[in-house]
């Protein structure tokens, strides 16, 4: 009996075990089915998704709010010369009022540290931010004793890809490897000589376009041009010259500055090597009717320059750095000589060519967090100046020497002490001067600041 009923158990066991076996394949394809079914309306909803409207998403400009910064610079200067008479000083064949303030017409320049005693050299007012994600907005604003002036303003694309990147505006050429950089990023608290005698101490910041290419390979290489309205009062320029009526020389078409350029930087474990080529090409209008020897230049000027920085990294903070930049110019044209009791009377002229060329080196030693140390030469070595087929002999070996210490409480605040000895001026006289000075420099940021390229 009992043998029969276990039969009977396991017998109707194996029934029931069929029995869910089906149910269970049952549920399956109606699943398979639903899924089926699921996997048509995905495909049709991306075929109609096809053809309807891209939908725009809203910008929200609350998400680029620009970063802001405020920049104080000050100096105390004890100069071996009095103002007045380093006022009266030139670098001969190449510039006047290379120290202190000087007038043109009803504007009044000051170089950084241009007086004895106390310098309030700037205010630098600055503003960045993303526009959208297209292109970037900055804009730099100089504040002074002498008045207000927009330094740099400026576009510039983000997304054109290729290596490809386009700047609009207001801005200092990338010219070389000093003449891009603010005054609180160089290494020294004044502009090197050969820099300040050939471009004067904005260097070259004009309105204009620039396009830059860097090329898809394993180091850096970056070509520019830049096309410029070309308004350097020192060397280029496209002003006329003189009444419009009876112009003492015409204007030339704006723009009239070209500048090109290839960089190149390679790293070598900690150390980094960049190297520059650069020209420019310009027309130039260059008015010193207001000096005491009043004069006008008009023709077409060349600048060469050759860059090469190479840093070195021992720690986070601690660095030693070698700066070097050549820099040539060539300036063909004439040369008006004007009545200094009525200046708008050209008393001579004569065909005026600069052959010109400097050089500036410099050795910096990153000691720490807080001091580093610099040590820099100047020298205008070529100084060629043929008048009318005469060459005027002018002195060259024009030299300068620096040297500076300085202290930073943090990336916000940072205290100089430098040295310079300037060989390279002559008085009125033709004897040349030698002018020691020390500079004594203070400056202190607040708000949020870009960091500087290399």
């Amino acid at each position: 009996m009992k043998k029969q009923l276990c039969l009977s158990l396991v017998a109707s066991s194996f029934l029931l075990a069929d029995t869910d076996i089906e149910q269970l394949k049952i549920e399956m394809n109606k699943q398979q089915l639903i899924i089926e079914k699921l996997q048509e309306k995905i495909e049709k909803l991306a075929v109609a998704k096809k053809f309807e409207a891209p939908q725009i998403e809203t910008f929200d400009q609350s998400k680029f709010m620009p970063d802001i910064s405020l920049i104080l610079d000050l100096s105390y200067v004890s100069r071996s010369k009095k103002d007045d008479e380093v006022a009266h000083l030139e670098v001969p064949g190449v510039v006047h009022g290379l120290l202190g303030s000087h007038s043109d017409g009803d504007v009044t320049h000051s170089t950084y540290n241009a007086s004895n005693g106390f310098n309030l050299n700037y205010a630098e007012l600055a503003l960045s931010s993303s526009v959208d994600p297209y292109f970037t907005m900055d804009a730099i604003f100089h504040l002074s004793e002498h008045g207000f002036e927009i330094e740099e303003a400026f576009v510039t694309s983000t997304a054109l890809g290729h290596g490809l990147r386009v700047k609009g505006g207001k801005f200092l050429s990338n010219f070389g490897y000093l003449n891009e950089k603010h005054h609180h990023a160089w290494s020294f608290s004044d502009m090197p000589l050969v820099y300040e005698s050939f471009l004067g101490l904005h260097a070259i910041n004009e309105i204009g376009a620039q396009l830059q290419w860097t090329a898809p390979t394993s180091t850096y290489l970056m070509f520019g041009a830049e096309v410029l309205q070309g308004e350097n009062e020192q060397m280029f320029g496209n002003n006329t010259i003189g009444n419009t009526e009876t112009p003492i020389t015409k204007g030339s078409q704006a723009p009239s500055l070209f500048v090109g350029y290839i960089k190149s930087s390679i790293d070598i474990d900690d150390t980094t090597i960049l190297g520059g080529l650069s020209y420019a090409n310009g027309s130039s209008r260059v008015d010193h009717s207001q000096e005491e020897a009043p004069s006008a230049f008009s023709g077409d000027s060349s600048l060469y320059g050759v860059d090469l920085t190479i840093k070195h990294y021992f720690d986070s903070y601690s660095f030693l750095s070698w700066q070097s930049e050549w820099l040539m110019r060539d300036m063909d044209g004439i040369e008006y000589t004007l009545d200094p009791a009525d200046i708008s009377v050209v008393t001579a002229t004569a065909n005026l060519r600069k052959k010109q060329a400097g050089i500036y080196t410099q050795l910096e030693y990153g000691i720490n967090k807080n001091f580093s140390a610099a040590i820099r030469y100047d020298t205008i070595y070529k100084n060629d100046v043929v008048e009318s087929g005469v060459n005027m002999n002018e002195p060259d070996s024009l030299n300068g020497y620096s040297a500076m210490i300085e202290y930073k409480t943090s990336e916000f605040a940072k205290f100089r002490l430098q040295y310079n000895r300037n060989e390279a001026l002559y008085n009125e006289d033709a004897i040349k001067q030698k002018i020691d000075t020390i500079i004594f420099q203070a400056n202190i940021a607040i708000g949020a600041h870009g960091a500087h390229s290399f």
